[in-house]
């Protein structure tokens, strides 16, 4: 074996950066040198470890996670045994996600997590709890601390309390609620009643982040105040009394839900996001009439939804980061590419019905610095290499649906396939190196992607 190149310590974690969990895994086992730049904290920083049966754990595994630094775990059913575990050899955790509980929990389970001092995110998966989730005595010992929660997918014998017991967390900034559903069962959806939503945003003076999303369709519209609580110093005026939202995203609502001007007073917003599940025939889009008031917005994503008709001319000019997750025409390009006169990022699917989009976007988008294709039912042709005109472009993602991997793994070797690498490789030469592409999934982050948002196989 070659003797490694006698380079900075910063300058082998800088190489480090570029690589993913499982290359850094295979470069420390060549040597012990590597090894210690390889579990450098600075390669880690953001890395959630997934942790489940802590009793298999040896005394070097935990060695290795404190010489990374790592305080952001997610963790499987917790025995009392490994809480203990946890708290003994992972004192400094600032992030606990909890996933795939598959049980049924009480209020208690959850008061370990007053042990851990720097906790500050903390996430909760798919599981049921029979009583509070958040005990007043735990919400007391977090109300300070606490700037991060997400609830996901998770049965609570009322909704309603569990919101009321996040309306003390004074500190919170980031908040994702995904509502499953309370007791009644499981085809009932009773929504958060809107004066203890209310009383939610005007606690939560520091919130900047909403998710909120609902399984099934209620029996009746939420009201047209729903999301904008009135202002108590001005009690009976049309004021805004809730948090400088920036940054909102709306999971499986159907359109029947919102009324028309459920966001008008949301003029701070500069992220939107609507995932739709269903759309009811005969209905009419409420996006145009949503997006109207939102004259500062930076970033939009549509996931399904009506046809993009509906909605292309109420797109505010403001927008440089647009993912559109619907099926798109050449006609739609063009409409929308007047509207978005500084796009700088753009995420499209891409079918057989969308013609050379590839060979279009130069001419639409020429500012665009980052571009994010996803092909369903066919795989980047030739005029892939028309993205060369993309003077601002350094990153493109190429993404397929999952078919065209197992068939490529079929054949004998995995995506990309030789003609797709070709392609990739030609792009290359004719953008002189500029353009970095990417063929595979980004890796998920447990603590901020729930089953609900996370779009890989």
């Amino acid at each position: 074996m070659e003797a490694l190149p006698q380079l900075p310590p910063e300058v082998w974690l800088c190489v480090f950066s570029y690589l993913g969990t499982e290359e850094k895994h295979a470069v420390r086992v060549c040597c012990r040198h590597l090894k210690r730049l390889a579990d450098h904290p600075a390669l880690w920083r953001n890395y959630t470890v997934l942790l489940s049966d802590l009793r298999r754990y040896t005394y070097g595994f935990w060695d290795t996670l404190n010489c990374r630094r790592l305080t952001r775990v997610a963790v499987r059913h917790l025995r009392r045994k490994e809480w203990r575990r946890l708290v003994k050899f992972l004192p400094s955790l600032t992030a606990v996600v909890f996933v795939d509980g598959g049980r049924i929990y009480k209020t208690k389970y959850l008061e370990n997590l007053s042990r851990f001092p720097d906790l500050r995110d903390v996430g909760v998966r798919n599981a049921t709890w029979d009583e509070p989730m958040f005990g007043w005595n735990l919400s007391a010992l977090l109300r300070q601390r606490l700037t991060h929660l997400s609830v996901c997918n998770v049965r609570l014998p009322c909704a309603a309390e569990f919101i009321r017991a996040a309306s003390h967390l004074v500190n919170l900034r980031y908040l994702l609620f995904h509502q499953q559903g309370d007791a009644y069962g499981l085809d009932t959806v009773r929504p958060v009643p809107r004066d203890v939503f209310h009383q939610l945003l005007l606690s939560l003076k520091q919130l900047t982040h909403l998710s909120w999303g609902m399984r099934g369709e209620p029996p009746e519209p939420l009201s047209e105040d729903y999301l904008s609580p009135p202002d108590p110093d001005h009690p009976g005026g049309l004021s805004y009394g809730g948090p400088a939202l920036t940054s909102l995203e709306l999971v499986d609502y159907p359109e029947t839900i919102l009324p028309q001007h459920a966001l008008r007073s949301l003029t701070s917003l500069r992220s939107l996001t609507v995932r739709y599940r269903y759309i009811r025939e005969g209905v009419e889009c409420r996006l145009p009439s949503w997006l109207s008031p939102l004259q500062q917005l930076e970033t939009l994503a549509i996931i399904g939804g009506n046809s993009l008709a509906v909605y292309t001319t109420t797109i505010p000019s403001s927008v440089t980061r647009l993912t559109l997750r619907v099926a798109i025409t050449l006609k739609d390009m063009d409409s929308i590419a007047p509207k978005v006169p500084t796009l700088e990022h753009l995420d499209i699917e891409q079918n057989r019905s969308s013609g050379s989009l590839c060979r279009r976007i130069p001419m639409l988008f020429p500012q665009l610095r980052t571009l994010r294709i996803r092909f369903f039912r066919r795989e980047p042709e030739k005029d892939l290499l028309s993205l060369h005109r993309l003077r601002h472009l350094v990153q493109l993602e190429l993404l397929v649906e999952r078919s065209f991997i197992l068939r490529d793994y079929l054949n004998g070797h995995p995506w990309p396939s030789p003609c797709v690498k070709e392609l990739i490789k030609q792009l290359r030469e004719l953008s002189e190196n500029r353009i970095t592409v990417i063929t595979s999934m980004r890796q998920r982050s447990p603590l901020r992607e729930c089953d609900c948002v996370w779009e890989g196989d």
